[in-house]
């Protein structure tokens, strides 16, 4: 990958260290940083904490689903656990979840540059995104909202139940944690590349990411907007979205899906570059059809753009219009088809290290595969009709954002966590918690499919007796799965302090971040990178797949 890239990697000496290793440790060197990598740890923790908000949340919804009878959450209580559980989860974990830890580290490291273009602004988001999850915080203890986390109009513009306004603005504001975020991305992968670092060199993690950020620059101003428009309307009764007003409900769920479908794919871009990644430092192999990988991302990213009224079949819409959105539909299916079909190539003959990463990686893709299938049950029209706002949707909204978004991000964390700590952690143990999640996920989650295709709508805590079998299993499944999301926090707390220390490059991989210290010095390289290979170059190719460089 570079020039020094023959020789054994250099050990830093101690006052070469990053700075939050060293004698740094204090608080106003953390909230002071514009380190990209102690930023990124920073949003790991905020990012975490969210995650454990949003994780009572559900397991509070999934306990009260044991019995048909409403015995645990009154019909209010429920309808705001759903709603708090489905806000924090989507705007506070998965949205950030990947881009804003793996990415914030890694893409410097990645194409050889020293820090992200703007690393003060790169601060300013970690602080916008703390802003709003207190204002959450808020929201939360007193006593949440009731209008689920898309905020449907006029339910939450005139007659939902609690701190709506709040919300609102904790999304609000949030939302410019990711346009900043993704600016930064954007500038710095065109400007700070090191010699050599073509675009055909990029790593596939760095080419989802730039996708990503090109969602979070043009969509999410429109959600904005969208959100300040309903505050506006429930504030001060001006009439947008309530007919009672003058207003058009379907106006706004236009704008919301307008934002919130390329938002789907702002959760999974990220997954599938850490997915990449994953596959070929696994196989040891070169990613078969790098440009197809690579240009799917840019597809994805465009395409997501034209396919919002998908969500809309049953609204009022033209049958016209539904019959051209479930064609656009069906059509971002085909970049995501490639990136798995050329995964499974790039397995295929390679010299297989089976590893927890690998783990991850594939239960990602039959996880992906089985939400991506079901996606396109939902594209066609007669499908839909019959099972929208049913559990089957649930089913296949968790299999696309829990099985593939956090399975990645857990993955990542195996993946890169000797670079990012400077420890190893037990292998065995890694492997069992891989394949608990896996078990458990599919266990908590397959059944609502069938509830939903039963008829079972979302969003009831009171149902027929009939479906409290799977109900039920549904239920056991979380608790494994919980317990599977659990161990990893132990383990990787123990290699912290007790974990062998790790070389600069353990997986044997290609990348440039492997090239310096694990973990990297504070400015990531002693010298300056000058990349001469591509980023996956590794011994054993395709015959068929074109190389990249």
């Amino acid at each position: 990958m570079t020039r020094a890239s023959n020789r054994p990697p250099v050990v830093p000496p101690e006052a070469a260290l990053p700075s939050y290793l060293r004698a740094g440790y204090t608080l106003r060197s953390w909230l002071l940083t514009t380190d990209h990598k102690r930023i990124a740890i920073l949003y790991l923790v905020s990012i975490s904490f969210f995650f454990l908000i949003g994780a009572i949340a559900a397991a509070l919804i999934r306990l009260e689903l044991l019995t048909p009878a409403g015995d645990l959450l009154t019909n209010d209580g429920y309808n705001r656990a759903f709603s708090i559980h489905g806000i924090i989860m989507v705007w506070f974990f998965l949205i950030p979840s990947i881009p804003n830890t793996f990415g914030n580290f890694l893409i410097p490291l990645m194409i050889g540059a020293r820090d992200l273009a703007f690393p003060r602004l790169n601060l300013l988001s970690w602080y916008i995104y703390v802003v709003a999850g207190l204002i959450t915080l808020y929201v939360v203890l007193s006593g949440g909202v009731d209008t689920g986390w898309t905020f449907y109009t006029p339910l939450s513009s005139v007659y939902a139940n609690g701190a709506v306004v709040a919300a609102i603005l904790a999304v609000f504001i949030s939302g410019f944690s990711s346009i900043l975020t993704g600016l930064n991305f954007i500038v710095t992968v065109h400007k700070l590349r090191a010699p050599g670092m073509t675009w055909g060199r990029l790593p596939l993690f760095v080419w989802s990411h730039y996708a990503t950020s090109i969602i979070f620059v043009l969509a999410t101003p429109v959600l904005a907007i969208t959100l300040l428009l309903v505050a506006a309307e429930r504030l001060f009764g001006i009439g947008v979205f309530d007919p009672a007003l003058g207003g058009d409900p379907l106006l706004f769920q236009h704008l919301f899906w307008f934002y919130s479908h390329p938002a789907v794919y702002i959760m999974i871009l990220p997954a599938l570059g850490v997915i990449s990644e994953l596959i070929t430092s696994a196989a040891h192999k070169r990613i078969f059809g790098y440009w197809f990988v690579a240009y799917a991302s840019i597809a994805i990213a465009v395409i997501g753009f034209f396919v919002w009224g998908h969500h809309m079949f049953v609204s009022g819409q033209s049958y016209y219009a539904s019959a051209i959105f479930s064609f656009l539909s069906i059509a971002v299916a085909v970049p995501s088809a490639i990136k798995v079909y050329n995964w499974t190539a790039t397995l295929y003959k390679g010299d297989i290290e089976l590893n927890a990463p690998l783990l991850y990686a594939m239960g990602f893709i039959g996880l992906f595969v089985a939400g991506g299938l079901t996606g396109l049950m939902l594209a066609m029209l007669a499908i839909d009709v019959h099972v929208h706002d049913t559990y089957f949707v649930v089913a296949h909204f968790h299999y696309i954002m829990v099985g593939g978004t956090v399975t990645a991000f857990f993955g990542a964390m195996h993946y890169w966590w000797p670079k990012i700590t400077g420890r190893l952690y037990p292998e065995a143990w890694a492997r069992a918690s891989a394949l608990v999640i896996l078990v458990g996920f599919n266990v908590t989650f397959f059944p609502l499919f069938l509830l939903g295709y039963e008829g079972m709508p979302r969003r009831y805590h009171v149902y027929p007796e009939s479906f409290q079998v799977l109900q039920v299993i549904s239920s056991c499944g979380a608790l494994l799965l919980a317990a599977g999301y659990l161990l990893p926090v132990a383990y990787l707390g123990w290699s912290l302090f007790r974990g062998a220390k790790a070389p600069a490059n353990p997986w044997g991989a290609t990348g440039l971040e492997w090239t310096t210290s694990s973990p990297p010095p504070k400015h990531n390289f002693i010298e300056q990178p000058v990349v001469e290979r591509g980023p996956y170059d590794y011994p054993i190719s395709d015959p068929l797949s074109r190389s990249n460089d």
